[in-house]
């Protein structure tokens, strides 16, 4: 194992020039970080624009909550990674397939918890709304949206959690770039420091993400 003073200057190094680019197998921690933080945030995103608005249906109408819930009760407790070689067959592109992960990793937390979040608004709230004849639209978004976002965001907050543990693990399978990739070549090259300092760096990631979904919940959350 690396002693203490090996970790430092392996930090060090990592550190003071993490742009570097020296091949396709020697890049710097800086651009491992970039290219599995961008598949995280278009698989993340694309999961968004699908499980918020089915979230809301599905919230808003028993029979759209009891026609889905059945296929969404079967594919919820699947791996993600169990998704990894049907996506490399049928895809064929290592990249996008890692995105097709994050995707179905990704969209199960945030529907369901925008679902539970839509149908638990008071029905205080949803009578005076209708007192004051607001319209649909407006009731979704002036209403029910509000009411519902804080825990909307503890949905995205728990997917992000498990894309960025995903990412990584689908990048040791398939990945030619990211962090995951990263860990992969190192402990090939016997490298333990450098896999010791990209688990220090994934954590200390993920820690940053979820700091900053959390800090977005508290700002919609509401004393009443």
């Amino acid at each position: 194992m690396p002693t203490p003073a090996q970790l430092a200057g392996t930090a060090w190094k990592q550190l003071s020039d993490p742009f570097y680019d020296a091949g396709s197998n020697d890049k710097g921690i800086g651009i491992q970080l970039a290219y599995s933080l961008g598949r995280v945030g278009l698989g993340f995103g694309l999961a968004a624009l699908v499980a918020i608005p089915l979230g809301f249906l599905i919230g808003l109408s028993p029979l759209a909550y009891g026609a889905l819930n059945p296929f969404i009760q079967v594919l919820k407790p699947i791996s993600p990674l169990a998704w990894m070689p049907l996506a490399l067959y049928t895809i064929k592109d290592s990249t996008i397939s890692s995105i097709f992960v994050i995707f179905i990793c990704s969209i199960w937390p945030m529907l369901i918890n925008t679902a539970h979040g839509v149908a638990s608004v008071r029905r205080d709230w949803l009578n005076v709304a209708k007192t004051l004849e607001a319209g649909t639209v407006r009731t979704a978004f002036q209403v029910i949206l509000p009411a519902a976002a804080p825990t909307i965001l503890t949905g995205m907050r728990i997917s992000m959690g498990i894309a960025w543990l995903v990412i990584v693990a689908a990048e040791m399978l398939v990945g030619n770039l990211g962090v995951g990739y990263f860990v992969w070549n190192e402990w090939n090259n016997l490298s333990l420091s450098n896999v010791i300092f990209a688990i220090g760096v994934i954590g200390v990631v993920g820690m940053l993400l979820d700091l900053a979904f959390g800090a977005l919940q508290r700002a919609v959350t509401y004393v009443e």
